[in-house]
């Protein structure tokens, strides 16, 4: 009965005791010796340390000064598109070196400064300290007693010019950053409600800038198309902010397989239909057309717009259907707006409902 199978006897295994694997546990080896540093035992290198966290926070405040200076001094005025004049075009790259070298430099000073101060300066020493109950009243007593240390420690109150380079260092970095903020206004957000569509203009090919006919248009095409009257625009006038806007892609699908609302019945030529190019999830630019499934697709962010079902988002994370603009074509067959779009193009924005409201009024008011 008392035999094991593999003829071991039971008696002669070996069982460890409590007692016994106290012994190997591993014990703790304390804390090293304290090595001083230089800065410790010679007071001329404790001053150098000094005056190394005075030129760091120094530099600091000079990268703040820098910032301000190439933010307010260079004026960056003219055309950036005339390639026989560089001038606008290398101040503004000067203008952005200068101010990211200033910000560089800011917080470069403060950073590397407060680190060389701890580093150097500072006691060093390690502590240990045991696990302990909480109490509060204890806690904030203690609480007030390591501020105080840190405060001797530091040296600030026998260091008043550290002191006072770092408050200045301080206060002038985080102000370059509230210097951006002035770019954020005026804004005038009644400017997004309209584009340069109108009644009569015609539909042009970007960039070719030539006309659209309807007959031109096949089943499964697609163009990318501007209003005629934007040709007119220079840079210096707003080209580009009026082109960004009125941006649309032109297409041509089978009428049967369109979902019509009955606003819409006429906004469309025998299934060639206009829909703003500028997404509404963050303004990219659609131009990826899948004509198997009439999916219009942002190349950003994947939202997908189904053409067939008036550009209805049907994936991804824009918020509302592409604005459509109504269509015709005039005496000579070629593709003319009817009207502007009917709601403002692109994402969505704290004024947009108040501006559709707007924009229906409008209209009703012109229809009277």
């Amino acid at each position: 009965m008392g035999n094991h199978r593999d003829g071991q006897d039971a008696q002669s295994v070996t069982v460890v005791t409590s007692s016994e694997d106290s012994k190997e546990q591993f014990q703790n080896p304390g804390l090293p010796p304290h090595r001083p540093r230089l800065t410790d035992v010679d007071s001329k290198r404790a001053k150098g340390a000094e005056r190394q966290v005075i030129l760091l926070f120094v530099l600091s405040m000079l990268g703040s000064l820098l910032f301000w200076v190439a933010y307010f001094g260079i004026s960056v005025e003219g055309n950036f598109f005339d390639v026989n004049n560089t001038e606008p075009t290398n101040k503004l790259q000067l203008q952005n070196l200068l101010l990211g070298l200033g910000i560089a430099f800011a917080m470069f000073g403060i950073g590397i400064g407060v680190v060389h101060w701890a580093r150097t300066l500072m006691p060093d020493h390690e502590l240990v300290e045991e696990r302990h109950d909480l109490r509060p009243e204890e806690d904030r007593a203690e609480a007030e007693e390591i501020i105080e240390t840190i405060i001797d420690e530091s040296g600030i109150k026998r260091r008043p010019l550290l002191r006072n380079t770092l408050i200045g260092s301080v206060i002038l970095a985080p102000l370059t950053f509230i210097t951006f903020l002035r770019d954020l206004g005026p804004n005038d957000p009644a400017v997004l409600k309209h584009t340069m569509w109108d009644q009569g203009v015609r539909l042009v090919r970007d960039p070719s800038g030539t006309p659209i006919k309807a007959s031109d248009v096949t089943i499964g095409s697609a163009y990318h198309v501007l209003p005629e009257t934007i040709t007119s625009l220079s840079h210096e006038n707003g080209y580009l902010e009026e082109k960004a806007k009125a941006v649309v892609l032109l297409m041509r699908l089978d009428p049967n397989e369109m979902k019509i609302s009955e606003e819409r019945k006429n906004w469309h030529v025998d299934g060639i239909v206009a829909y703003s190019k500028v997404c509404t999830h963050v303004g990219c630019p659609i131009a990826l057309y899948e004509q198997r499934t009439h999916h219009l697709l942002c190349p950003c962010h994947q939202s997908t717009f189904d053409a067939a079902d008036e550009c209805k988002v049907v994936f991804g994370p824009a918020g509302h259907a592409l604005p459509q603009l109504p269509i015709t074509v005039d005496d000579n067959g070629y593709l003319v707006a009817q009207s502007d779009f009917h709601e403002p193009v692109g994402p969505a924005y704290w004024e947009r409902g108040q501006h559709v409201e707007e924009m229906r009024a409008e209209r009703e008011k012109e229809a009277k």
